[in-house]
């Protein structure tokens, strides 16, 4: 009762602020997304994500070293293909020495205790820049989760520790976790993006990796019939649950700040740990706005962030991990 509760009291200093945070933010919170493409001593920034690169090899293990350093434990592939080897099937994403194949070994020569996630999706191996098989127009559901649950075979052999499938396909979870356990791969985790909407912040993505889908006759111009429409809210927890029925170790939200909400919703309903992924374009628009003088980019950074983890995310994707802790370790 007024004035024997005066809320600002607990507001008077950082001391206090700081001691009665309810949020924390640490390095343990973050996943980060490394962009690995072929070659040597190639540090390539990527033009719509400013002070974001594909590495690399050898530079990945710089990268890798670095990160550890700072407290940043775990990592998210990604791999950028040459259009040469990119077919309707993905057949370059079986190649055991394939360069994700080559990228997660590399990461743990350089970092052992490094926890290895993986990108399984066939866009970056597709001739049309789409997640599945496509014919006569259509994106083929079952023909593409076998290609899928090779792909994680092959990527538990060559040293991952979980998979991320992030085509959202259907039933791929459990085509995935099906083969891992018949091959004897009982312990390679499942990071399912469950929950992954068809979003326009992806494009600088998309850049990245040269993953966009093609504009061609016959061919699907978005990827609105397998991605989540963004208007939906129970759909989410519908397919967040069957993915867990279907055997995934984790849960993620796709993208992030648009989508608290239902990352509240799935945290609610689940007993997995919840990601979420900050997406590309999040990060080229504080980029952008910053270089403009238009808004602090730390203050907004961290209060980004923050944000996510208030609204229940045990796992942060995000391009902005590595400055992120520089900050907070100082």
């Amino acid at each position: 009762m007024y004035p024997l509760r005066r809320n600002r009291r607990l507001r008077t200093n950082e001391s206090i602020r700081s001691l009665v945070r309810e949020t924390i933010i640490s390095p343990k919170d973050f996943l980060v997304p490394l962009f690995v493409v072929e070659g040597k001593g190639l540090k390539e920034e990527i033009a719509s994500m400013p002070n974001y690169y594909r590495l690399s090899l050898d530079n990945l293990t710089k990268e890798v070293k670095e990160l550890w350093s700072l407290g940043l434990k775990s990592v998210l592939l990604f791999v950028k293909v040459d259009d040469k080897l990119k077919d309707n099937s993905g057949t370059e994403a079986l190649n055991p020495n394939g360069l994700m194949q080559r990228a997660i070994k590399t990461v743990k020569d350089a970092c052992p205790d490094m926890i290895v996630m993986t990108d399984v999706a066939l866009d970056p191996f597709s001739i049309y820049g789409h997640d599945g098989i496509i014919h006569n127009g259509q994106i083929l559901n079952d023909e593409t989760t076998s290609v899928l649950a090779e792909m994680s075979l092959s990527h538990a052999k060559a040293g991952a520790d979980f998979v991320a499938p992030s085509d959202m396909m259907d039933g791929r979870i459990f085509e995935i976790r099906t083969l891992l356990e018949d091959e004897g791969f009982h312990n390679t985790g499942i990071m399912s993006y469950s929950a992954k909407y068809a979003s326009a912040f992806y494009g600088p993505f998309r850049d990245a990796l040269n993953s966009a889908p093609v504009d061609a006759q016959n061919i699907p111009k978005d990827k609105k019939t397998y991605q989540m429409d963004f208007a939906n809210r129970n759909e989410a927890i519908r397919e967040t649950l069957m993915d867990i029925d279907e055997g995934a170790d984790i849960v993620m939200v796709k993208p992030g700040l648009c989508y608290l909400d239902i990352v509240r919703d799935i945290v609610n309903a689940v007993d997995v740990p919840v990601a979420v992924y900050q997406v590309s374009g999040e990060y080229a628009m504080l980029k952008a706005a910053a270089e403009k003088g238009w808004l602090d980019h730390d203050a907004v950074m961290i209060e980004q962030v923050t944000a996510i983890k208030r609204a229940g995310a045990s796992i942060i994707a995000s391009y902005f991990a590595k400055d992120i802790v520089k900050i907070i370790n100082t």
